[in-house]
């Protein structure tokens, strides 16, 4: 099992690249991959994205890249025709207004498109140097996320062994219903009739009554789940939403005893297990 809470983080300094890499995650739904990157960097955020959801099942997942080239090779266009376009609009500008002035190349300089930049960016050479620093953070990262999700797994198994606890309970208690409901009717019945009881029609109402409260179909299914619980547990990743789905069917069985229960030690009982099941579920929420 693993958390869906992770940090890494790494920094890397070469003769021409110093980088930092930042990874983090939050519980989510579903896989939720977010990539700050730098502008120029852009062609291989796919390839982070790929590395990332390759890896990680669910979550919020946040990676911040920061590159800094020390060696960039740009090349510096000079466009002759639009210089000498906004030099002739300057001279006909003074010309047109009287100023005495005249054109200099600071002005044309500060015009958009007189000077042109191009950095040469080899893509294949920034992945290169990326990925192996990616992959020691992802190092990282993931370990935090086993470590957690250790924890989580332990504490799992101290409420599924007082969810145990409980249904035990419970099922000691339940023969004594059918003590309570044949006592009941047999009261009911003296109290009507005195000394002339009908002992068929004692039994005939004991057992409609008994098929309304009775609750070992629902406690059979309850162990069920628990036993299916335990076995999803030991997995070690992508268990979050099957444990979740466990935990509301878990939740249904003993909602359904506590609605038929007449019995107060087992509706006690009912709701011990209904906060454990809960505690269960809030756990769930940062499960992978």
């Amino acid at each position: 099992m693993k958390s869906m809470t992770g940090y890494g983080y790494c920094e890397s300094q070469t003769e021409r690249l110093h980088t930092v890499i930042e990874l983090k995650s939050y519980n989510h739904r579903y896989l939720d991959v977010i990539v700050n990157a730098p502008n120029f960097l852009g062609q291989i955020e796919q390839e982070i994205r790929s590395f990332i959801s390759s890896r990680v099942k669910r979550g919020r997942v946040e990676l911040y890249l920061k590159v800094k080239d020390q060696s960039e090779e740009i090349t510096v266009n000079i466009d002759k025709a639009a210089a000498c376009s906004y030099k002739k609009a300057f001279e006909e500008l003074i010309k047109a207004t009287g100023i005495e002035d005249r054109v200099r190349l600071s002005h044309l300089m500060r015009m958009e498109g007189v000077i042109k930049t191009e950095n040469k960016r080899d893509m294949d050479f920034y992945w290169s140097s990326i990925k192996p620093l990616l992959e020691k953070v992802f190092e990282e990262y993931e370990n935090s996320r086993i470590s957690e999700g250790l924890k989580i797994k332990e504490d799992l198994n101290k409420i599924l062994e007082e969810i145990h606890k409980g249904v035990r309970e419970i099922e000691n208690v339940s023969p004594r219903i059918k003590e309570h409901v044949t006592s009941e009717i047999r009261k009911r019945f003296e109290e009507l009739l005195g000394e002339n009881i009908d002992e068929t029609r004692i039994y005939s109402e004991t057992a409609m009554l008994l098929i309304k409260f009775d609750i070992n179909e629902e406690i059979v299914r309850l162990k069920t789940h628990l036993e299916r619980f335990s076995e999803v547990i030991k997995n070690e990743e992508g268990v979050g939403k099957s444990l979740d789905f466990i935990a509301q069917e878990l939740n249904r069985e003993i909602n359904t005893i506590g609605s038929k229960s007449i019995n107060l030690e087992i509706s006690s009982t009912v709701l011990k297990i209904k906060g454990c099941i809960e505690k269960i579920r809030e756990q769930l929420r940062n499960a992978e």
